[in-house]
């Protein structure tokens, strides 16, 4: 395998179009110096089990972007003999672990002939944790050799501090103030001075910061009044779930039928969608797995479980807690997949 032949893992990222300039010149550069062709080989690990629908947001969001990459790549390369090829791998296989993502790019890279694989510095595509470090280490443990791309992040277009409002600025520092009573447990005048500094110094600190929208205090009430009915509401179906784990353990045939299934969740901002996956994964026989923007992909253990989830109870009830009354009629993920499948 000669290193002319480059293997580039890639994602969406703040570096990822300086990485492919990059990775352009690099190829030629070395092609030239061994006497060979050039060939660029981005690839785009797609964890999507055979069970998934055959299409999905992520495939042709992934695939849109591949497409962009080689356009990058044939602009930088200027005419210049280099190959280019685009991939989606691992389109059957759940990639959860470094180990899991070296594997496939060693498969692909031995099936096609690839020397070196370079990563974009910024590559994480989990999301959640720091993988390219671990990543790079089990790939050239695997016996390809590596490099990370010399690039830094394209200027963001956005700034980290905002315009911030008295509203914002007195809302942070009540949450403040009240979280610090909390961890007190007790409301003496020593607790309550502290906990006024503490809370000022958070909010002169951060109101700017960690708000990213106006703050609505009516709203927000209101939204508080219905979370404070939900918790017993998802308690009491932790607790049927519970009974339910409860008899399928105990009976002597153990009657469970996991899957994966998948459904885009009528939720549409980032806490919504974080309060009903933990809700999904805390009510035994689902686990949410994957979340990505409204879409979820959970595991369940059962084909009551299936059916309580497409039902849309959890969803409705997260809808009345963020939108009131109104949004919790809207209809559940079996009567949308219904009706799209009657449009169809």
């Amino acid at each position: 395998m000669t290193e002319s032949r480059l293997l580039v893992p890639i994602d969406e990222s703040a570096s990822l179009r300086n990485t492919v300039a990059y990775v352009v010149e690099e190829a030629l550069e070395r092609a030239d110096e061994e006497g060979s062709t050039a060939a660029i080989h981005f690839v785009y690990p797609l964890p999507e089990k055979i069970t998934f629908r055959s299409g999905s947001s992520r495939a042709d969001a992934a695939r849109t972007l591949l497409d962009r990459v080689a356009s990058w790549a044939e602009e930088d390369a200027e005419g210049a003999a280099l190959t280019i090829e685009t991939a989606l791998v691992a389109t059957h296989e759940y990639l959860s672990t470094p180990n899991d993502y070296a594997d496939v790019l060693v498969r692909y890279a031995n099936e096609h002939d690839l020397g070196l694989a370079v990563f974009d510095p910024r590559y994480d595509p989990i999301g959640s944790t720091p993988l390219l470090p671990s990543l790079e280490a089990e790939v050239r443990q695997a016996g390809l050799a590596v490099q990370e791309a010399p690039v830094s992040a394209e200027q963001a277009s956005g700034t980290l501090v905002r315009r911030g409002t008295l509203t914002q600025f007195f809302a942070l520092f009540a949450a403040s103030f009240a979280f610090y009573l909390l961890l007190a447990g007790s409301a003496a005048p020593f607790e309550l001075v502290t906990g006024t500094i503490a809370a000022g110094i958070v909010a002169v600190s951060l109101w700017r910061v960690s708000l990213t929208s106006p703050v609505d205090p009516r709203g927000t009430a209101g939204r508080l009044a219905r979370f404070a009915l939900y918790v017993p509401f998802l308690l009491w179906e932790i607790v049927k779930a519970n009974v339910e784990i409860a008899y399928i353990v105990l009976h002597p045939d153990l009657p469970i039928d996991p899957e994966m299934v998948e459904f885009d969740a009528a939720v549409w901002s980032a806490l919504p969608v974080t309060t009903l996956a933990n809700s999904i994964t805390l009510t035994p026989g689902t686990l949410t797995v994957d979340v990505e923007r409204q879409h979820l992909i959970i595991h369940t253990l059962t084909a009551g479980s299936r059916e309580g989830l497409f039902a849309g109870t959890l969803e409705r009830a997260v809808r009345f807690v963020f939108y009131g009354r109104a949004a919790a009629r809207i209809p559940s993920p079996f009567e949308r997949r219904q009706e799209e499948e009657a449009e169809e």
